[in-house]
């Protein structure tokens, strides 16, 4: 019976070393493969992610298109008076108001944005007027920020605009007039067709160009969600914070749309006919 039980003992000895080494064997691999799982169900959260967009964001996209769409209308109507005559006239105030209409491509954003925010201001010459007849400030809301951007942008319009008109000449016109047509009439029919290139590029130039405003943006605007915060805003806050994932998806898209404006306004130069009649 002794031999027995130090056989029975001996067998139950080496049963648990076997079993323990076969539980060290395969313990091991049970966290791998959870780490494995933890890892691939980790990877896929971001790929999801990267796909969408914050009502945020949207909502800076559609108000950056509204203002850019509002500016390029009115810069073109007044864009188109101005340049008309500035490539017209002999006066000698054309050498104070032409390089006044240059001067916000030299100027600083931020310079031009400062003096904007004193002018419509709630104290300013034209915000005090604006708060006496609607009861609301201009500075930092949507309608401030179209007046700043039509000033911002008002080269990008009536230079294009000016060169066009310059390239139709004196001829054109006088010829016009030898057949009856009034002033109004020979520029409906006559200068404008021929200058059609100018307007597409001064449409094409202005819009783009109020896409990418940030200084004068930020002065006169703020960063107000809903009523003043474009795109340009929306990404320097997204880098403020870290967020490079939401910055770089605006700025890539800015990118790839400023390219495809430089590319379609050469298609144009290229390809869009001049009609007179």
């Amino acid at each position: 019976s002794g031999r027995s039980a130090c056989t029975d003992t001996a067998r139950c000895r080496s049963a648990e070393a076997g079993n323990r080494k076969y539980r060290r064997r395969r313990l091991p691999c049970v966290p791998v493969l959870t780490l494995r799982m933890r890892g691939r169900s980790r990877c896929r959260v971001p790929a999801t992610r990267s796909l969408q967009m914050s009502p945020a964001d949207l909502s800076a996209i559609l108000l950056t298109l509204k203002l850019a769409g509002a500016t390029s209308v009115i810069l073109v109507l007044i864009g188109t008076p101005l340049a008309w005559w500035l490539s017209h006239t002999s006066s000698r105030m054309r050498w104070i108001i032409e390089p006044l209409v240059a001067l916000p491509l030299v100027l600083p954003p931020t310079v031009l944005g400062f003096y904007l925010l004193i002018l419509l201001g709630p104290a300013g010459a034209i915000g005090s007027i604006w708060v006496e007849v609607t009861g609301e400030t201009l500075a930092f809301s949507f309608s401030g920020l179209l007046i700043a951007s039509v000033i911002y942008s008002l080269p990008f319009a009536v230079q294009p605009l000016q060169t066009a008109f310059q390239s139709v000449g004196s001829k054109y016109m006088e010829a016009a007039a030898t057949l009856g047509a009034s002033p109004p009439d020979a520029f409906m029919t006559v200068a404008s067709p021929i200058a059609i290139r100018g307007y597409v590029t001064a449409a094409v130039l202005t819009f783009a160009h109020t896409i990418g405003e940030f200084g004068v943006v930020l002065m006169v605007g703020g960063n107000i969600p809903d009523k003043t915060r474009m795109i340009s805003i929306a990404i320097f806050e997204h880098v403020e914070t870290l967020s490079y994932p939401e910055a770089h998806r605006l700025s890539i898209g800015l990118l790839i749309f400023s390219f495809l404006v430089l590319m379609a306004v050469t298609i144009l130069h290229r390809h869009t006919p001049v009609r007179v009649g």
